[in-house]
């Protein structure tokens, strides 16, 4: 992407708006206080926080947390995020109850250069996912230069990932955005072959556009997860009671047509009336009883995509082979993440996203040897399909 970068402008007494991706899972703390319950996002944004405070800029973080539909709720305010980034940058990080408007101006004007501010759930207006022009310009309102590090919502034209950089000056690429579009472009355009793609989950009509991407430059597609179901029920195979999105049909039909050899699908499955910690699971192989649910890959399709795995120079994986939260469907699941490590200890290239892959990967304690772990789950299949990510391309060209 010819976007500019920090290393393109001087912060050095600016007031720098940064579009952080702090939508993080909760918790609550020993004392009954909300806490976050994950900071990987969080650590992900600490290269630029410390590119701009170490070059004495004046750092506003502004990030979306959960759904609170356009109105204030107190269970997803950002504050205890605000507590948790100051342990981590062993600095004060102020908090501020409003995202815009006058109070927030004096406040930042006041602050003193290499200080910190994170501001309250965008989400909270209604005008963010509006794209709003009103709740755009004052967020612009409040900085000198913007600057979007939120990867995992690049692909959403909101007010605080696209809107505001049409009123500044200067809106420029974090680090982290750097290493997410550097990477991806690696698996995208210029990928080492064999390339594999192992794409999971529950719905085929979220990786459509994907799919038909990756089957052009894929050598192998190993397709896994609930999605399965509705490619195999199209090829005329019995899929019992598992999941099937029946209005996708024809398409996937068609695609299959398109991309045959290259798609693998599973050959055997994990099999149980429910997808529940205490249901009775059984293996089948081909044809699936109508009473039952596919819920997992067999052993035999893990044996199988292992192999592939672990021939790929590149890899790239994004959603689960199964109902990996429950423990006896997650073998498919944390099977395909050791894979993944084994073949990148192996000196091949991997990049894993989504939320779900990247819990198996944390699970499994393979996080650490991957060679990138994507901060985006729609954003990185939106970047792989090749279409326009909104948060990117509003930002100011080199």
């Amino acid at each position: 992407m010819d976007k500019l970068t920090l290393d393109d402008v001087d912060v050095r007494g600016q007031r720098v708006l940064i579009r952080v991706d702090f939508n993080v899972p909760l918790g609550t703390s020993e004392d009954g206080r909300p806490c976050v319950g994950d900071d990987t996002r969080i650590r992900a944004a600490l290269p630029t926080l410390r590119h701009v405070l170490d070059h004495g800029g004046k750092a506003i973080l502004v990030s979306h947390l959960g759904r609170p539909g356009g109105q204030p709720d107190p269970d997803l305010s950002l504050a205890c995020v605000a507590d948790h980034l100051g342990t981590l940058i062993e600095e004060r990080v102020r908090f501020s109850s409003n995202t815009v408007g006058e109070t927030v101006e004096e406040v930042i004007n006041g602050m003193s250069d290499g200080s910190v501010i994170l501001l309250e759930n965008t989400r909270f207006d209604s005008g963010e996912k509006a794209n709003d022009e009103t709740f755009s310009k004052a967020l612009a309102d409040l900085a000198d230069m913007y600057v979007n590090d939120a990867f995992g919502a690049a692909h959403r034209a909101h007010a605080s990932t696209a809107g505001v950089a049409e009123f500044m000056d200067v809106a420029v690429l974090g680090r982290l955005m750097e290493a997410e579009i550097e990477a991806l472009s690696r698996v995208r355009d210029d990928p080492e072959h064999p390339l594999v793609a192992i794409l999971g989950g529950s719905k085929v009509s979220d990786k459509l556009g994907t799919i038909r991407a990756l089957s052009q430059t894929a050598d192998d597609l190993l397709i896994g997860g609930a999605m399965s179901y509705t490619f195999l029920q199209v090829l005329g195979h019995d899929v019992g009671a598992s999941r099937v999105e029946a209005d996708r049909l024809e398409t996937a039909e068609e695609l299959y047509k398109q991309a045959e050899e290259t798609i693998s699908l599973p050959t055997d499955h994990v099999v149980a009336e429910a997808p529940e910690a205490d249901a009775k699971s059984s293996i089948v192989e081909g044809d699936i009883p109508e009473d039952l649910m596919g819920l997992d890959i067999g052993p035999a399709t893990i044996g199988a995509y292992r192999d592939r795995i672990l021939d790929a120079a590149t890899v790239v994986w994004n959603g689960p082979m199964g109902v990996f939260e429950v423990d006896q469907f997650a073998e498919g699941t944390t099977a395909i993440a050791e894979a993944v490590a084994d073949t990148t200890d192996d000196g091949a290239f991997s990049v894993v996203g989504g939320g779900d892959s990247v819990s198996a990967l944390t699970q499994s304690g393979c996080a650490d040897r991957i060679r990138h772990v994507s901060t985006g789950g729609g954003a990185l299949l939106t970047f792989l399909e090749g279409a326009p990510l909104p948060g990117i391309e509003a930002l100011t060209d080199a």
